[in-house]
């Protein structure tokens, strides 16, 4: 006998499907909502000028790689990095799968998306530290984390780079 299948099943959850329904409703913030314009960094075009005015002021260059489109990436970039790019902390975006032209630490001309491939990056985002030398000085941050820890894992880095300067 053939039972019919029930219409107040409850859903099968796959994880992919819960971190989905997770991270939009993470990014649904009063922030992002109140906020208007997008907020947007300056993309990388010289990495070896963006690490010495980054070294100039004693702090790590922050590159983040961001993709289009990427709702985690707009919600870093809009409650954390632009307010602190604004403030003069250097900060650049690298866009994975883009290929805009940028100079590497070894003065090379290269593109954003063989930087985000060698740098084996594949999430986003990703923020990266580098100091002296184009070494990588602090843990990377990948991925979206909740909102309420961003800002002082974010804080916890650049001082871990710091330090390593």
């Amino acid at each position: 006998m053939n039972h019919p299948v029930s219409l107040f099943q409850p859903p099968v959850w796959h994880r992919r499907d819960w971190l989905l329904r997770v991270g939009v409703s993470l990014c649904a913030t009063p922030a992002l909502a109140q906020s208007g314009g997008a907020a947007t960094l300056p993309a990388a075009q010289s990495l070896p000028d963006e690490l010495a005015r980054a070294l100039k002021n004693k702090q790590p260059l922050i590159v983040m790689v961001s993709l289009e489109g990427c709702v985690f990436c707009r919600q870093a970039r809009q409650s954390h990095l632009s307010p602190m790019q604004k403030t003069g902390t250097v900060i650049v975006q690298v866009d994975m799968r883009q290929n805009q032209p940028v100079l590497d630490f070894a003065g090379k001309l290269t593109t954003h998306d063989q930087l985000t491939r060698q740098w084996k990056v594949s999430i986003t985002p990703t923020l990266l530290f580098f100091g002296p030398g184009g070494n990588e000085v602090a843990e990377r941050m990948e991925g979206a984390y909740l909102p309420d820890f961003y800002g002082p894992y974010l804080e916890e880095r650049i001082v871990q780079g710091r330090k390593a300067l």
